[in-house]
């Protein structure tokens, strides 16, 4: 049975999200191309006439996660912030930040994946200089740096905390830092 372009694109959207959550939830080589590919309800033999590798796979799907929105506006830093730095943020890795969940990972990646997550760190240190605190472009561009490097290792370091206490006080006292 011939499947309509529709469906293929489809079917590439399905497999895209699919490994989108599963990489976020367990990271790039702990997830197989047959967990991918049921999780996107389609079968194993299909995953090549989609892509050709794996690591193809892991660098389209960080692209297409990472594409903003056409016409998508900036939201001001600090709104930003007391999103990310939630406990539902950072319990649900799944369906959270890319660089939170994988940026340990992506450091050691080809080089395709540093470039997909290096032009989307510019596009947000740009967007977040926009509406960050400073009297000059540049004081702009130092506490939009600063505010997604500390929002981004605040994460990192709520989920590593066994401690709930500790884990719920670093969010929040990052929100206040980033506040001030």
């Amino acid at each position: 049975m011939k499947v309509s372009r529709e469906e293929v694109a489809e079917n590439r959207e399905r497999i895209l999200e699919a490994a989108g959550r599963l990489f976020r939830k367990r990271g790039f080589e702990d997830v197989t191309v047959a967990e991918i590919m049921q999780a996107a309800r389609l079968t194993h033999g299909a995953f090549y006439g989609y892509f050709k590798s794996k690591e193809e796979l892991i660098a389209e799907s960080l692209a297409a996660a990472l594409t903003p929105e056409p016409g998508a506006k900036p939201i001001p830093l600090s709104e930003y912030a007391d999103r990310y730095l939630r406990e539902g943020h950072r319990d649900d890795p799944e369906s959270g930040c890319l660089f939170a969940a994988l940026g340990s990972e992506a450091v050691r990646a080809n080089g395709d994946v540093r470039h997909i997550m290096t032009e989307a760190l510019q596009r947000l240190i740009a967007n977040f200089s926009r509406t960050a605190p400073g009297k000059t472009e540049a004081a702009r561009r130092r506490a939009a740096i600063g505010s997604w490097s500390a929002m981004v290792g605040a994460v990192i370091l709520a989920r590593l905390a066994d401690d709930e206490a500790l884990s719920d006080d670093i969010l929040a006292e990052t929100r206040a830092w980033i506040g001030e």
